[in-house]
């Protein structure tokens, strides 16, 4: 065997990469078998999570222990958190982005709770309120905090977490809610019974003996009072559409609905005209709610309050942006009203604005939710215990539930392709919660104390609250039990709050 000399550099060139030919290839690639990726992975990322969504139950073990608190995961119904908060709340909401959570307490405080999975007393913080404070409602919208206070008749502004008082706005006697469009808006309306008592009972008892009630603009950038437009008897609730044109109050005095255009702050009505379609089109101050051609067949005679039969008695509404209608719960006439309020592209009424399907469902149904697809609508029964499922494209009564408790909330979400409705009775700790899918009884949520009201973080996804309004029994909104028509009503006694007075009622 022959043996060829090499000289040093040389061998250390081949044992570095075996050749020189070889050497501009090593300084890219390196030498032997080493991995040379020729394309840079990706790695899969999927869909963008879900919205979180929860339930925000508040419930109270009597009127003077603390209230408390429940957050109810959307998926899976489980409890994620609880808290206590002030003693005895009488009325709760949340604001528009479903961030934080208020109430009202029986000693003069307002509860400050951020909404979270993970809620701790410590989070919960207090606003002392005036001690001759009666304030009946709350409103929050995306910034600060708005109340009806009945002490001196003025709207109260809060501001900050926890929300602080800053000033207060005289408004007409007996206000008794603050209400607009979730979002950050030029106006919003103080809602006034335009009654002398403290406590409003009359429109539980005799609302159409009452007189007109008012509503009061105020403008956001300066804090006063623009305008102040009559609307119907005892007006127990109002609601804005999403793009602030029209804000529609519910009279259950006379059983109408006042509609207000809000971007010229009068009432809805102008000079009749013919669009381009060749329709004449009208203005709608009043849409007025008639029972007389409703037939309720298979459904028992609705059982409201004495003398109030073959009548409507709207006491609450949601606004249904997909397919523009305002779905109304009529507490005395045992129906729904599913009425058209679209506009046509000028942002005046269409030429079907105000059009009325009137549906029967069960006896006094306090409250109305209507799904996010503008498909179905569920009601609240609080005398039948029930829960109605309406079809809005047939406006047909679909299917009924019974419910644990006389029910008065029913709430609804939809954070995916199944939906789901809450519902609530003020003489019951359990929460019921029902499958859109199927729409049955999914399942019950236990908590402690009896249920003040229930709110969803999301109507739809990151959509937000559709209202963000408080509701107090009292002042025509239904009590926390239904009235028996026979007995006669005992006349309430001074320094009562309208919770206390609205209990009395038989």
């Amino acid at each position: 065997m022959r043996v060829f000399p090499m000289k040093f550099g040389q061998a250390r060139t081949r044992l570095v990469c075996g050749g020189a030919a070889l050497a501009s290839a090593a300084l890219i690639a390196g030498c032997g078998s080493t991995y040379r990726p020729v394309v840079t992975p990706i790695n899969p990322s999927g869909p963008a999570p879900q919205v979180s969504s929860y339930a925000i139950v508040i419930s109270a073990p009597s009127p003077t222990t603390p209230g408390i608190a429940t957050v109810v995961d959307y998926s899976g119904d489980v409890v994620l958190a609880i808290a206590p908060i002030g003693p005895g709340p009488s009325t709760f909401t949340l604001d528009a982005l479903g961030a934080n959570g208020y109430t009202i307490n029986s000693d003069h405080t307002l509860s400050n709770f951020p909404i979270s999975a993970t809620l701790q007393t410590k989070q919960v913080q207090y606003t002392t309120l005036p001690s001759t404070a009666v304030p009946v409602n709350l409103f929050s919208p995306t910034s600060g905090l708005w109340a009806a206070d009945l002490d001196g008749n003025i709207a109260d502004v809060f501001g900050g977490f926890p929300q602080a008082f800053r000033l207060s706005i005289p408004v007409a006697p007996t206000p008794m809610m603050i209400a607009g469009s979730s979002a950050v808006g030029q106006r919003y309306f103080a809602i006034s019974q335009n009654i002398a008592s403290p406590t409003g009972v009359e429109c539980n008892t005799s609302p159409r003996t009452q007189p007109l009630g008012k509503v009061d603009t105020l403008e956001v950038a300066t804090y006063t009072v623009s305008a102040s437009i009559p609307v119907g008897k005892c007006p127990v609730y109002a609601i804005e559409s999403p793009d602030t044109k029209r804000f529609f109050v519910l009279n259950r005095g006379d059983d109408t609905i006042t509609v207000i255009n809000s971007q010229d702050n009068t009432l809805d009505s102008c000079t009749p005209f013919v669009n381009q379609a060749g329709q004449t089109v009208n203005c709608h101050p009043i849409l007025p709610l008639s029972l007389s051609a409703v037939t309720a067949t298979g459904v028992t005679p609705p059982n409201g309050t004495s003398g109030m039969t073959k009548t409507a008695g709207p006491v609450y509404a949601e606004f249904n942006q997909a397919t523009a209608q305002l779905v109304v719960a009529n507490y005395d006439g045992g129906t729904i009203s599913v009425i058209d309020v679209s506009e046509d592209e000028f942002g005046n009424d269409s030429a079907t604005f105000g059009t009325t399907y009137t549906v029967p469902v069960g006896n006094n149904p306090a409250s109305v939710t209507v799904l996010v697809d503008g498909t179905r609508a569920y009601t609240a029964n609080q005398t039948d215990q029930t829960v109605s499922i309406v079809t809005l494209s047939s406006h047909t009564l679909e299917k009924t539930l019974t419910i644990t408790g006389h029910p008065r909330t029913v709430a609804s979400t939809q954070n995916s392709q199944q939906g789901k409705v809450y519902v609530a009775s003020p003489d019951s700790p359990y929460v019921t919660i029902l499958r859109t899918d199927l729409d049955l009884v999914d399942t019950t949520v236990l908590v402690e104390g009896n249920v003040v009201d229930v709110r969803v973080t999301t109507q739809n996804g990151s959509q937000g609250n559709v209202n963000a309004v408080s509701r107090v029994p009292g002042y025509g909104q239904p009590c926390n039990m239904p009235p028996t028509p026979t007995n006669p009503t005992p006349a309430p006694t001074g320094g009562q709050t309208p919770l206390q007075a609205c209990q009395q009622l038989p």
